[in-house]
């Protein structure tokens, strides 16, 4: 399973859920920029794309049917898809979706496939529905060469998965250097794990994304030092394919100056040296300097809250746009935050999140602080 790192000429993959697209609308992808940029990777040498079922308003599958895989002959590209599992509700859909995803793909086979976002609940609903079986006979038929999934959870229940299931080949984790050594997203336990199992790791948001290719204050100054011309990207991308057991790392390119640079360090890659690796830790010791809310995400101020505020996502979203700037990814962090729940500014000021905070936070205070960030100064009354 080790040799698979050997496959990969270069350490970059393009991750095709953040495309460039005609508008607002994300299932409108433009081919003509797609394709420019498809040229533009592999003429120099990469060659992985990453698709999923639900990436684009479904939609991202079939743009790389367009852009790719009727331009290029199929051995010229290895291409990664995924299978929604959240979708799968008897046996049988493992095969159905496997068999549209082909034809909306145009491919006879996947060089890479996953099994998508597994955590706990979903290994077991997987192996209640024989979903590992399923997809080793794939696997043996040619349709699938390397069989893998991609995962969001704590690194016991990775432990768990590796040792039960050997027949996995890689795992694709999110590792960046503000979350190495989070307790939430556990980083680097998932990574150790994956070492100590032998099992290669593929890394999605690299750039937490797209939060650490926004730098401000201290932490940009630091990274400037360093290489004024450097992107602050391209330290957070290097921090991952600096380590021994990552064989790829992905990054969603939306448009040619994305790629152009991502490629520009990644077609000759060097590791990150010792004065980098001192220089992101000050980084990350500034970004934990900055004044953030402390809340623990106990959500004990959500249970009964009249305007259904998701108060801990609020602030969250609040606490990024300080450490990273207001700008178009944080304010899209709020809004998912609010999506179909309460915004900070409907807050009615009743106090009852206040009577059930442990940390004894100021709520009211600061979803007010919240809405000014994020709703131009509207607040509730």
């Amino acid at each position: 399973m080790g040799d698979l790192k050997s496959l990969m000429p270069k350490k970059l993959g393009f991750g095709c859920m953040r495309l460039p697209v005609i508008g607002e609308d994300t299932a409108k992808i433009d081919d003509k920029a797609f394709c420019e940029m498809v040229d533009k990777y592999l003429e120099q040498g990469f060659c992985y794309f990453d698709t999923a079922y639900p990436y684009h308003n479904e939609k991202s599958e079939e743009a790389v049917k367009r852009c790719i895989v009727n331009r290029y002959p199929r051995e010229q590209f290895f291409l990664a898809d995924k299978m929604p599992v959240w979708n799968v509700k008897k046996t049988e859909d493992y095969d159905r979706i496997f068999e549209e995803q082909k034809r909306r793909c145009g491919v006879s086979y996947f060089d890479f496939y996953l099994l998508h976002a597994m955590d706990k609940a979903r290994v077991e609903e997987t192996e209640r529905l024989g979903g590992f079986e399923r997809l080793a006979e794939r696997r043996k038929a040619g349709e699938i060469k390397h069989l893998g999934f991609s995962f969001h959870d704590s690194a016991d229940v990775l432990e768990e998965i590796l040792s039960n299931h050997p027949e996995l080949e890689f795992v694709q984790l999110q590792i960046n250097y503000y979350d190495w050594d989070s307790e939430s997203v556990q980083s680097r336990k998932c990574y150790e794990t994956a070492v100590r199992h032998n099992v290669p790791v593929i890394v999605m948001e690299p750039v937490k994304g797209g939060t650490l290719a926004n730098l401000i204050g201290e932490p940009e100054k630091i990274l400037k030092k360093l290489d004024d011309k450097a992107t602050p990207a391209s330290f957070a991308i290097r921090f991952a394919a600096s380590l021994d057991n990552v064989m790829l790392v992905l990054s969603g390119m939306s448009d040619m100056e994305q790629l152009l640079d991502n490629t520009s360090y990644m077609r000759e890659f060097q590791p990150l040296n010792e004065e980098e690796k001192d220089a992101i830790v000050r980084v990350v010791d500034e970004l934990h300097k900055i004044p953030t809310i402390p809340c623990t995400k106990c959500r004990y101020c959500v249970e009964g809250c009249p305007k259904k505020i998701v108060i801990p996502s609020v602030f969250d979203a609040y606490n990024f746009s300080v450490q990273f700037g207001v700008n178009e990814k944080t304010r899209k962090g709020y809004e998912n935050a609010v999506q179909e729940h309460g915004k900070a500014s409907d807050c009615i000021h009743c106090g009852k999140c206040e009577s059930q905070c442990p940390q004894h936070l100021e709520i009211r205070k600061l979803l007010e602080d919240v809405a000014k960030t994020f709703e131009d100064g509207t607040s509730g009354e």
